[in-house]
């Protein structure tokens, strides 16, 4: 027999702060200031702290994490999850966000438990936001940068994902190839968070999704207008469109359109509208949210020269943006190419919100661990 602590942490009795701009519609709730995700124990116990000791048979340990546990589930793509799954996670960021802001740091998930970072493309948001966010949470990441796996040529992925497997139980990926988080995922034992690759990027939509529904007030409804290349920006946001329902329509120049087959999924589920033109101009009339990223992502820079020639008369400039109206917002991938894509004006305007929307893709992927561990 062995004895076994069990410690339960309480919320504070006051009440927590929801983020002011935050007027939540739809499947988002406004229910309470405490947080959903205490423990029942927590909440039968009244908000208090209580150890109690107890004998437990003792008994082979069992994985941490595993696909096995129907509860966990990878995160790859948007519409691999239905509209109230979505909507949950947002509603998970938005509480776990207030808890941040409180001040509050005895909210612990992650206590005790690592991630692995893979970057096979380097980023400052995606690892500070992931880093920095489930350290918050109580865990431990570890950052695995281009020349430390070299994944599908040092190693093959398939055993890469064993073996960070049995040293994690979160593996985050940020690749080129979409099939490497693919292979991941098929052979890791624990969930696998796609943090980028060529063909999607949900992590960001989540985040984008959750700054339209603090500051546009909804996300069900609006217009979203994305002007530049039909990239893995726009492939997850029509994703996301064929799930929820909302306005979304990319620009872009002649060649340089979306793929046909995820653009033909997200109208058949005819759950939005989804549109795909070469006028920007025409797009913008009426939005609610005016979308960017760069011309030249990683790994195109050598095509930049000609891409800025291309992509000549889709520069977002104070005119286009006053054709969305004046309760347009701007958004941006990041990092900006001021000058080249947006004006500094644009992107230094009242109605920008990058820096919100960066600062969400801690607050979203927060929410995407949680509910991919099944906590």
């Amino acid at each position: 027999m062995a004895a076994a602590v069990s410690c339960h942490f309480a919320l504070p009795n006051n009440k927590l702060p929801l983020p002011s701009s935050s007027s939540f519609s739809g499947n988002l709730f406004l229910r309470t200031p405490q947080l959903s995700l205490v423990s029942p124990q927590l909440r039968a116990n009244g908000g208090r702290i209580s150890c109690q000791s107890s004998s437990v048979t003792s008994s082979p340990p069992s994985p941490a994490f595993g696909k096995e546990k129907p509860q966990w589930k990878d995160f790859l793509h948007i519409d691999d999850f239905d509209k109230a799954e979505i909507m949950k996670i947002l509603d998970w960021a938005a509480e776990v966000k207030a808890l941040l802001k409180s001040g509050e740091r005895g909210y612990l998930p992650f206590k005790g438990k690592s991630m692995a970072m893979i970057f096979a493309k380097p980023s400052m948001r995606t690892r500070v936001s992931f880093e920095t966010g489930f350290f918050l949470l109580g865990g431990h990441a570890i950052y695995l940068g281009p020349h430390d796996i070299q994944m599908g040529k040092r190693e093959e992925t398939r055993d890469v994902a064993r073996v960070l497997s049995r040293y994690n139980n979160v593996i985050m990926a940020r690749v080129f190839a979409h099939q490497h988080i693919l292979d991941l995922a098929k052979y890791a034992s624990v969930p696998v968070i796609n943090g980028l690759t060529d063909y999607n990027h949900p992590c960001q939509i989540m985040a984008d999704a959750l700054t339209m529904i603090e500051h546009v007030g909804q996300l069900e409804g609006t217009k979203v207008v994305y002007v530049g290349d039909g990239n893995n920006i726009v492939h997850s946001w029509l994703l996301l469109a064929s799930i929820v329902p909302f306005h979304f329509v990319c620009a872009c120049p002649k060649g340089f359109e979306p793929d046909q087959k995820t653009v033909d999924k997200a109208q058949r589920a005819g759950i939005s509208k989804i549109e795909i033109t070469n006028d920007p101009k025409e797009a913008v009339c009426g939005a609610d949210v005016v979308y960017l990223d760069v011309w030249a992502s990683m790994g195109q820079k050598e095509e930049a020269a000609h891409r800025r020639q291309v992509f000549q008369g889709f520069q977002v400039d104070e005119q286009l943006m006053k054709l969305g109206g004046p309760r347009a917002y701007f958004m941006h991938y990041l990092p900006a190419e001021r000058g080249v894509e947006v004006t500094d004006a644009v992107i230094e305007a009242p109605n920008s919100i990058v820096f919100a929307q960066a600062e969400n893709r801690m607050h979203a992927q927060n929410a995407i661990i949680l509910h991919s561990v099944g906590l």
